[in-house]
């Protein structure tokens, strides 16, 4: 093998066209699954109702006002609506940027910081964990979040860096504090919290306190409050009761209190982060342990990774709010750990990398059809996903396992760069095997096969309910809002204040369909199917128009 090949690092022609079909796979994946909900279909719709609305201050949820989160994302995708149409991949296009923006700042951080191998490593690392390749495809605001934090902490290592010059430093920070407006603009105020929660545990376990100097706090601060406090001000001036739902209710409320449905144990992401970063688990451990060894130099990146890594898992252990997405902002940290640790990892500890990814894929390709055949369905369509499902997850164990294999093998001859890509390429390849393949369960969760029916139904006076249900993803698709019916759920508070946009009691609703019906005005409803039975006991005129095993389409006429 040649030393071209060998030293991979070394080819920018290499590099670049790597990153360039890490990109081109990336966008196109957007376009090959359906928008599942909750999460997708409604950013979706709220991208969707400021797109047809104009009103790009005041954030709704199916006509309804909706303050649970600040509206990067929602700007993101209603521009993309206004430049591209409505459409899947147009849905998702803010979040995948996203994605690749932030194996590039990663990437790019760790060859300004620590050289060109572990800028390549690093990119590859992150370009192939799961957890980040998965929430860069996925609607959500996780990865909205996760990008404008990875900006923020590549910057600081580039400026914080000992040999950066004085114009360096300026205007990486300057670009740090813009990255962490866009966070707070993301998600809300842990874009700010988080950052310079590390920030003081660094200084204090470095020692290091010049760094305070070398923020360009002033300078900073102006960016962070140019880019973060306008939308804060304008809403707050048109909905008075924004402010103390957003930042009290939404934040410390839920960090600290019980009730939101989203509680988990202290362990619940220790459990997620493993799966999540393969397929470098074999050495994750060590990456850390590394991390713990102080550096020579003033500036202390490796700790500061690693703080920022332990601390904002931690943080989000520690709240009784948990969802998987919370922890992606760790991955850029966990890559940059681990790539360090790759490029002097031993012969005997890249050999274990590459062996535990094999070993996976043999688990994945033994296990998966085990474990289907011991499944015990609720429904056929259940089943039938699953049945569907089995052939990606078997091929992403087979890529799992052929990769891992390969490694091995370039790692015995020494190709040291070869074995990391063929693990990443075997690890990127697998997650969008497995991604691809969770279209049929998408489908069902968005109710995607019923549209035809629906729409042969709508006409432009017919009214459309959703009786003790919301589906996120069919109002984004039917492209219009729907009146709720007996549902709250997060709509309550904006239902506090436009109580007038549902109807809260089911006898309401039933008088007004049946008085409909009499009057020859069409109208239609998305219910449950255990709702269904509960008005066809109640001897309410129904025709259905289509159903599947979540939900029913009933007709008044």
């Amino acid at each position: 093998m040649n030393t071209a090949v060998r030293e991979f690092h070394a080819s920018k022609t290499a590099m670049w066209t790597l990153f360039g079909l890490f990109i081109a796979v990336t966008l196109y994946a957007l376009s090959i699954r359906t928008l599942v909900p909750p999460d997708e279909g409604r950013y979706a719709e709220m991208a969707r109702e400021m797109f047809a609305s104009g009103d790009w201050i005041t954030t709704r949820l199916n006509g309804i006002k909706y303050f649970e989160k600040p509206p990067l994302q929602t700007w993101m995708n209603a521009m993309t609506f206004a430049a591209f149409g409505l459409g899947d991949w147009q849905a998702r296009l803010w979040t995948g940027l996203c994605g690749i923006l932030g194996v590039f700042m990663t990437g790019y951080a760790g060859r300004k910081v620590f050289g060109t191998r572990v800028g390549l490593y690093a990119g590859l690392v992150l370009a192939s964990s799961l957890f980040w390749l998965a929430s860069g495809q996925i609607n959500s605001l996780d990865m909205g979040l996760s990008g404008m934090m990875t900006v923020t902490l590549a910057s600081l290592l580039i400026a914080q860096r000992d040999e950066a010059t004085a114009s360096e430093r300026r205007n990486w920070m300057l670009l740090c504090w813009a990255g962490m407006a866009l966070a707070v603009l993301a998600k809300g105020l842990i874009g700010l919290v988080l950052p310079g929660s590390v920030l003081i545990l660094y200084s204090l376990l470095a020692r290091d306190w010049r760094i305070w100097h070398r923020l360009h706090l002033v300078k900073g601060m102006l960016v962070f409050f140019a880019i973060a406090a306008p939308w804060f001000v304008l809403v707050a001036m048109r909905n008075p009761e924004q402010p103390y739902f957003f930042f009290v209710h939404e934040h410390f409320q839920r960090f600290l209190m019980k009730g939101h449905k989203r509680e988990g144990a202290w362990y619940y992401f220790v459990l997620l982060l493993i799966p999540g970063i393969m397929p470098w688990l074999g050495v994750l451990p060590q990456s850390l342990a590394a991390a713990c060894k102080r550096q020579a130099g003033t500036f202390q990146p490796r700790l500061m990774l690693l703080i920022w890594a332990v601390f904002i898992f931690l943080f989000f252990s520690y709240s009784t709010s948990k969802l998987p997405g919370y922890i992606v902002p760790v991955f850029p940290a966990l890559a940059l750990l681990t790539a360090l640790f790759l490029e002097t990892a031993s012969h005997r500890q890249r050999m274990l990398a590459a062996g535990v990814l094999a070993l996976l894929g043999l688990v994945v390709l033994v296990g998966v059809p085990v474990t289907l055949a011991a499944i015990r369905a609720r429904d056929e369509a259940h089943l039938a996903a699953l049945q569907g499902y089995q052939p990606w997850v078997m091929t992403a164990g087979a890529l799992a396992l052929a990769g891992g294999v390969l490694a091995l093998l370039h790692e015995r001859a020494l190709r040291r760069d070869m074995t990391i890509l063929t693990i990443a390429v075997a690890g990127f390849l697998a997650t969008h095997s497995i991604l691809a393949g969770s279209e049929l369960y998408g489908q069902n969760r968005a109710g995607s096969d019923l549209l035809p029916q629906i729409r042969a139904e709508l006409k432009p006076g017919t009214k459309l309910y959703s009786v003790s249900i919301y589906e996120q993803s069919l109002t984004y698709y039917l492209q219009r809002p729907v009146t709720l019916v007996a549902y709250t759920d997060e709509f309550a508070f904006g239902l506090q204040q436009q109580p007038e946009l549902s109807i809260p009691k089911i006898e309401t609703f039933i008088t007004q369909w049946t008085n409909d019906a009499t009057a020859g005005v069409h109208s239609l409803a998305i219910i449950s199917l255990d709702r269904y039975e509960d008005l066809k006991h109640r001897g309410v005129p129904m025709r259905v128009v289509a159903e599947d095993a979540r939900r029913m389409i009933i007709a008044n006429l």
